[in-house]
């Protein structure tokens, strides 16, 4: 098994790192791979001394998978290189998700779409990642009409140079700004590009990307993107408008039967998820579980997962988990 990190120096390829030591995911050889800039940078792995690679190296050692975390231009340039060697991989840029016959995978809801013919896996972002992990079960027994999403986000979503920001303000430094405006201290309602239709790219990505996942395209959704001064862990308020009705209690035992997922949720001891929960952690949490009282067959929750981990590597190793098991590759 030879294995490629692309983008490897980067937050999430570091990332990756970690949870394949935490997984005890087995390799025989390693292929780090990242930009021009970083070629040559040196680290150690399991007892193993690294050279980072730029692409004609990595390519020519054939790798059995490479999961990228480069960037959407570095996927589109790069990815058919890597897949017409033979290479089978799973991109956690937004470079391929939308392609009709790119598969985009969270494991515990749609692994079994992949087949050895998928060549490019996409991971989805890492917002709908954790929305989905959680609503896909309430779909499957209740079917979703709408759903209406408040995001609160890590400024770990935006890469090292937001956290830098983030220090830097919270130590009287003045550096480099990655945001418009300070966010220690502060909030705004903008998380990628804004489009002509007044929302963001990040927000039409939970859109489109939950209906592609859940195989829907008839579930109405509508998301508001926040980006908030914390380390380590995006929140979702969530509401549902389900066909059916629905028991409280049921919720609940489809909530703990779904892999993934763990129940935090008692309001009179104040347990409800946070991202310091999340942190480091590959679970996605749901808590505040209640009814919508202004609306019939409506219910609330809130949602939190580490971005890094499973909004992004987590999932991007448990594909190449499956696709190992599964002897796709």
């Amino acid at each position: 098994m030879n294995l490629a990190i692309v983008g490897v120096t980067g937050l999430v390829g570091r990332e990756i790192l970690k949870v394949l030591d935490d997984h005890h995911f087995y390799f025989d050889q390693l292929t780090p791979v990242a930009s021009v800039k970083s070629v040559g940078y040196p680290f150690d792995f399991r007892g193993k001394h690294y050279l980072v690679l730029d692409h004609h190296q990595a390519i020519s050692r054939k790798p059995d998978i490479a999961i990228f975390s480069a960037g959407a231009k570095a996927s589109r340039e790069w990815a058919p290189l890597y897949a017409a060697a033979g290479t089978t991989v799973i991109d956690n840029s937004s470079a391929w998700r939308m392609e009709k016959d790119v598969p985009l995978i969270v494991p515990e809801i749609n692994a079994s779409e992949l087949t050895r013919e998928h060549k490019i896996i996409s991971n989805p972002n890492c917002s709908t990642i954790q929305l989905v992990l959680a609503i896909a079960p309430l779909h499957q027994k209740y079917r979703i009409r709408r759903i209406v999403i408040s995001t609160y986000q890590s400024v770990t979503g935006t890469g090292a140079k937001a956290v830098r920001q983030l220090e830097n303000e919270r130590h009287g430094i003045h550096g480099e700004m990655a945001y418009p405006y300070p966010i220690d201290l502060n909030l705004f309602p903008h998380g990628g590009d804004f489009l002509e239709n007044g929302y963001t790219g990040e927000e039409m990505k939970l859109v489109y990307e939950t209906r592609k996942i859940l195989g829907d395209d008839s579930i109405r959704i509508t998301a508001t993107i926040v980006r908030v001064p914390v380390v380590g862990g995006h929140s979702e308020a969530v509401n549902l408008e389900f066909e059916t009705e629905f028991e409280i209690q049921d919720v609940y035992r489809l909530l703990g039967n779904m892999p993934g997922i763990t129940i935090r949720d008692n309001v009179k001891e104040n347990i409800y998820p946070m991202p310091l929960d999340a942190k480091g952690k590959d679970d996605v949490f749901v808590g505040r579980v209640r009814r919508d009282e202004s609306q019939p067959r409506s219910l609330n929750l809130f949602i939190v997962a580490d971005n890094l981990r499973k909004g992004a590597a987590t999932n991007a190793v448990q594909i190449a988990t499956y696709l190992i098991a599964k002897s796709l590759i």
